[in-house]
């Protein structure tokens, strides 16, 4: 579009809200008039963002009747249920960071490397995947489309920023010896929780589930196997996960390796004789997805593992989101 866009951020005075607009200006997106909205317990607030103060407004039914074209989500599944069906009736095309609209099938769900030509697929929604499924999807997507995978086993090690502010909380105060239990049932401090969100009939846990149902819509691949288990670690910032693929067929290890570094929004670090491998801390801040400790899986005929890093807030929640909202641009009509 030649236009610059009206846009609104909603749920701007959250986690990952404020990132939102921290990635726009970092990103310099265009936009004509900015719309900034939250709860009413937020409204009225002055946010400065590019030197202008705006005026935190509160989301109501009315919220989408002024002329905007594309909304940025991130204020929960209720919320997105409720308001981004009317967004969408006004002509708002909403990207929304909340789990409730990723796996309708008439909601794209995208990871803008990945899967961009699912954009133009949308109805008025488009869905941001989990922060643990956007940072795999890169890497498997350069390996299925070289060597088909059959069967991906996923353990994640997750930070705590990924349950907001209470997560935050619960493990800086546990550092200090007071034992807060506000996002999780137990500790979080010297601890690992395989626990992330509630658990299902069938053992699994609604995240884990998450991450098999995504995967298959992603890779539009129902026939890959895929198994996981995610786990809460007392780390502040950056999702770590070990990744096992087995494949069709065989490969070359430096052909594999160089595949990877080659693919947009991918940094190879895999150097285990000199200690470098992906690490949480460096992924803090950053929008690449780091990939590292990349070796022959022996147990199977044609396997990997791998450890894939990326900071949660930023690739695997805002940025990932604002770049749709990038790639959207150039399918809005003047």
């Amino acid at each position: 579009m030649n236009r610059k866009p009206n846009l609104a951020v909603v749920g701007a005075t959250g986690v990952v809200g404020t990132t939102f607009l921290k990635v726009l200006e970092e990103r310099d997106f265009p936009f004509e008039n900015l719309y900034i909205m939250a709860s009413a317990k937020s409204a009225g607030k002055t946010i400065n963002f590019r030197g202008k103060d705006y005026i935190v407004e509160e989301l109501n039914e009315h919220s989408f009747d002024k002329d905007i074209d594309i909304a940025l989500f991130s204020a929960g599944g209720a919320v997105s249920e409720k308001f981004a069906p009317i967004a969408a009736e006004h002509g708002v095309i909403v990207v929304d960071n909340s789990s409730q609209w990723r796996m309708d099938p008439d909601v794209p769900l995208v990871v803008p490397e990945v899967n961009p030509e699912a954009i133009s697929m949308n109805n008025g929604i488009i869905a941001n995947p989990n922060c643990s499924t956007i940072q795999a999807m890169l890497p498997l997507k350069v390996l299925h489309d070289k060597y088909t995978i059959k069967r991906i086993v996923y353990s994640t090690y997750q930070a705590v920023s990924g349950s907001g502010v209470k997560g935050i909380n619960d493990l800086k105060e546990g550092l200090k010896g007071n034992d807060l239990c506000q996002a999780y049932p137990h500790p979080i401090a010297g601890n690992c929780l395989p626990h992330i969100d509630v658990f299902e009939e069938n053992g699994y846990t609604k995240e884990e589930m998450k991450m098999i149902n995504e995967t298959h819509k992603i890779l539009h691949d129902d026939s890959i196997k895929v198994t996981a288990t995610t786990v809460r670690v007392p780390v502040f910032d950056s999702h770590s996960e070990s990744v096992n693929v087995e494949f069709e067929k065989d490969f070359d290890l430096d052909e594999l390796r160089a595949a990877l570094d080659a693919f947009p929004g991918i940094t190879v670090m895999d150097d285990p004789a000199n200690n470098v491998y992906p690490l949480a801390r460096d992924a803090a801040g950053t929008d690449e997805v780091y990939v590292g400790r990349i070796r022959r899986d022996f147990s199977v005929d044609y396997g990997i593992n791998m450890w894939v890093v990326a900071n949660n807030i930023r690739k695997g929640a805002a940025t990932n989101t604002v770049q749709i909202a990038e790639k959207l641009l150039e399918t809005l009509p003047d």
